[in-house]
């Protein structure tokens, strides 16, 4: 049995995970990140990320790696399956329209800002309890981990980025996440002559049914369908069943899309949220014991903005941890780690939960049923309601703080420029 003390344990390393542990790095604070997996987990083959996700990354200061690899989208259509109706959408504003990317770079662009002893894999947790501290400068609690190949780790702060089962946040007493009745079929298809989709999202509508096709460049085309299938499916099965049972009179173009998948690619599951309410007054933290990501907030992908608010939630979690930090001599004091996490938790509450709850509603009004009132709501939603949504996706989560170099940085840093 291994016993193990560090500053900061951080639980999962998916993009909220590595997202953390590069923000607190970036104030100067090492992470331990403990991954149950062997290596890096690349379930889910794309993301669109939106203007308030390239926030976020400036501020990691890992943009300058995707964004040469991802042109942005710029326009979009919406088609009735039903009735052919094709709505046309434009993708750009103020800023410049999402781009997708593949989870799998994202990853890899976070992971490699980390010292290569960041991340502990094959490591499962078992059980959290706190032990009380008692030292000249601190009276607050440890977070003390056991995992199951028996190791135990403390560390003066636990963050929780271990995803829609998360046993951080079962721990602090968060509420499960509740089916949304619906469920996604999700894979990612290679042209090796091209697609010739442009830079062109195109989502297809019908009776609780709803589907798209995303280009990431010019020869790979994400692609999803979210319908009312509470089935599981085997992913060799899911191309057939997309095909022949839910998507049979949708578009050529969406059946090509599905018909060139790559089959290692495919998934499918349940979309899963939480209650907005009990992220508003639910124990988000706990002394110096919190959540990220969809450990925080699941949330359904009808906005586009699961990955994208993980990667907010890291900067906003990474100041306000960087700044007691460097109030404090630049040590983590649990005590004041602990007011850190409750003003991280005030900052992000809100928003978390508008964006759940958006999102639930986005996904309901689009997939709903033709009769008349149905669709007069479709109509007021683009016309007005989802103007009023997208302006979300402009968020600015700020800056993280900056260190100021010791005087001897200073000098050394001064005669390498010279």
């Amino acid at each position: 049995m291994e016993s193990i003390m560090e500053e900061v344990v951080i639980v999962g390393a998916g993009i909220a995970g590595l997202a953390t542990a590069l923000a607190l790095k970036r104030v100067g604070i090492r992470a331990l990140v403990l991954e149950k997996a062997e290596c890096l987990r690349t379930t889910g083959s794309a993301l669109n990320l939106f203007p308030n996700a390239w926030i976020a990354l400036d501020a990691l200061g890992v943009s300058h790696k995707l964004t040469p690899l991802y042109p942005p989208l710029t326009t979009g259509s919406i088609t009735d399956v039903s009735t052919g109706a094709v709505r046309q959408i434009s993708l750009t504003g103020k800023r410049e329209g999402p781009r997708p990317v593949h989870r799998k770079k994202l990853l890899e662009a976070l992971a490699e800002e980390l010292p290569p002893d960041s991340i502990r894999f094959s490591s499962q947790l078992a059980s959290i309890e706190t032990e009380q501290l008692h030292s000249a400068k601190d009276t607050a609690s440890l977070a003390v981990v056991h995992l199951k190949d028996g190791t135990t780790i403390k560390s003066k702060v636990l963050i929780g980025c271990d995803g829609l089962h998360s046993v951080v946040a079962e721990w602090l007493g968060l509420s499960a996440p509740i089916h949304s009745g619906r469920s996604a079929a999700r894979g990612l298809s290679v042209f090796p002559q091209g697609h010739g989709l442009g830079s062109s999202v195109q989502q297809f509508l019908d009776v609780g049914k709803r589907a798209g096709v995303v280009p990431l460049n010019d020869n790979e085309v994400y692609w999803f369908i979210t319908c009312q299938d509470h089935r599981t499916y085997d992913p060799s099965t899911i191309q057939k069943e997309v095909l022949e049972h839910h998507a049979p009179n949708f578009p050529s173009i969406y059946l090509d899309v599905v018909r060139h998948s790559d089959l290692c690619s495919l998934s499918w599951a349940p979309l899963m949220l939480r209650n907005p309410w009990n992220i508003v007054v639910g124990n988000v933290s706990r002394g110096n014991v919190t959540v990220v990501g969809d450990a925080m907030h699941p949330m359904t992908p009808d906005l586009g903005q699961g990955g994208c608010c993980a990667l907010e939630d890291a900067v906003v979690l990474g100041r306000h941890i960087g700044n007691s930090f460097l109030a404090n001599g630049k040590s983590v004091v649990a005590e004041e780690v602990a007011r850190a996490l409750g003003a991280y938790v005030k900052e992000r509450k809100w928003r978390a939960a508008g964006l759940v709850t958006a999102s639930y509603v986005s996904g309901w009004v689009q997939q709903s049923g033709r009769n008349w009132w149905r669709q007069l709501l479709r109509v007021v939603f683009y016309s007005y309601l989802f103007v009023v949504l997208a302006r979300g996706v402009n968020f600015d989560c700020g800056k993280l703080p900056i260190a100021k170099a010791e005087e001897g940085e200073v000098e050394a840093e001064s005669s390498k420029l010279d």
